[in-house]
């Protein structure tokens, strides 16, 4: 019992306090503004510390697997594991809402409307996307693609250097140790400081779960959790049998309640990767998947880019399962899913995008902008999660050997 307590001591502390946190919401939604600073101390921390180790993990990876002759294989491998599961997610949302047609009222709440101006071209929203204009806005969350590239490049530059670069490639091995041990130290908090935030979720947020957009909402948490279960524990067991999906699973509650109470994949990352050690997935796989897979591996958003046209089809009475539309909604889905960024309700671009393609009207964008919002809970969590299950898979087809697990103490 004493060993039981002591391996669940952590996911224990966060149940706790995402349980208090819960009751505090529901029975006293007044006093969250009192506990939302409390939760954004807690993901301001988080969100420092998880920059560099990002930098820090792709660079020092890619720096050593280059060495060895194996980052072509896996980054092919990853490429390929990222598209077919936000494939799969796709084709499989379009089955459920085929086989379980819903429906919803439109919305024409122009604060919804108004938050989604953007005066930017399309040109400058690629540029932004990709790079930034100063070296110091590369280590801000809002720029998770551009600071990966850089970190591509500089892992590659590293190893290209040979002898005159190794005292920079061991800083890069030293910080990302010291990084990864900070984020521990940091994610001590975690029981009260997302215990805090999903006070404020439940009480901001929870009251619309139960309002116009109940069906869809209905239909997308039915399939994503099933998705969630069956597919996540296939994916597991192809990538190491029976055992894969043990491991997999008994590692996946912290990073999962992690992503519910957060709604944010950069967030969940460190216990991504902490769950990944454990499940015996190489550093040199796990340190590009998970991060590089938080900005462009998205389950759970492909899932609700599927939920979301289909529901502005229904609003405006077009129908979705014409063979066009299903095309269509297939490669803007995939473009979507790479697009959102790891970050709360980061999608809005992507369904900009979704909106100009299908040249929808006025009162189909805020019931897309709504529903994007409330179904982020889960569509974090199989985003995030998601990683994890990947970098396994990408172990599996790269042809590389899973390790014996790392034991932490977060």
């Amino acid at each position: 019992m004493k060993q039981l307590i002591k391996n669940y001591s952590a996911i224990i502390l966060l149940l706790t306090g995402i349980f208090a946190g819960s009751i505090v919401g529901i029975l006293f939604p007044g006093a969250v503004e009192y506990l939302k600073p409390l939760g954004d101390i807690f993901l301001n921390l988080l969100f420092v510390s998880v920059v560099p180790l990002v930098f820090l993990a792709v660079a020092n990876s890619i720096a050593a697997v280059e060495k060895e002759g194996k980052f072509g294989k896996i980054i092919i491998s990853m490429i390929f594991t990222f598209l077919l599961f936000i494939v799969i997610a796709a084709l499989f949302t379009i089955a459920a809402v085929y086989f379980f047609p819903t429906e919803a009222l439109p919305s024409t709440s122009k604060e919804v409307l108004d938050s989604s101006a953007d005066a930017d071209s399309w040109g400058d929203r690629i540029v932004r996307f990709f790079t930034v204009g100063e070296f110091t806005e590369l280590f801000s969350r809002k720029n998770m693609l551009a600071l990966l590239i850089f970190a591509f490049l500089t892992g590659t530059a590293a190893r290209k250097s040979g002898d005159a670069g190794k005292h920079f490639t061991l800083f890069l091995a030293s910080g990302y140790e010291v990084m990864k041990e900070l984020l521990l130290i940091v994610m001590k908090a975690a029981p009260v400081g997302l215990g805090a935030y999903f006070a404020y979720q439940v009480a901001t947020v929870g009251p619309q779960l139960f309002g116009f957009y109940a069906k869809p909402l209905g239909l997308y948490y039915a399939a994503g959790t099933v998705y969630f279960l069956v597919f996540f524990s296939i994916y597991a067991f192809m990538a190491k049998g029976k055992d894969g999906v043990q491991k997999f699973w008994k590692n996946n509650i912290y990073p999962t309640l992690t992503a519910i109470s957060t709604c944010s994949s950069f967030a969940t990352m460190p216990t991504n990767l902490v769950a990944a050690a454990k499940i015996g997935v190489p550093d040199s796989i796990a340190n590009i998947v998970i991060p590089i897979g938080s900005t462009l591996h998205k389950n759970g958003s492909s899932m609700s880019s599927i939920i979301k046209i289909y529901v502005a089809f229904l609003i405006i009475g077009r129908d979705f399962f014409d063979p066009m539309n299903l095309l269509l909604a297939l490669g803007i889905t995939i473009f979507v899913s790479i697009v959102a960024g790891g970050i709360p309700n980061g999608g809005y671009i992507g369904e900009m995008l979704m909106i100009s393609v299908y040249q929808l009207p006025v009162e189909a964008i805020p019931a897309v902008m709504i529903i994007g919002t409330l179904v982020d809970p889960l569509a974090t969590v199989l985003n995030s999660t998601g990683d994890t299950v990947a970098a396994m898979f990408v172990t599996k087809i790269s042809g590389e050997k899973f390790k014996e697990p790392k034991e932490f103490a977060v």
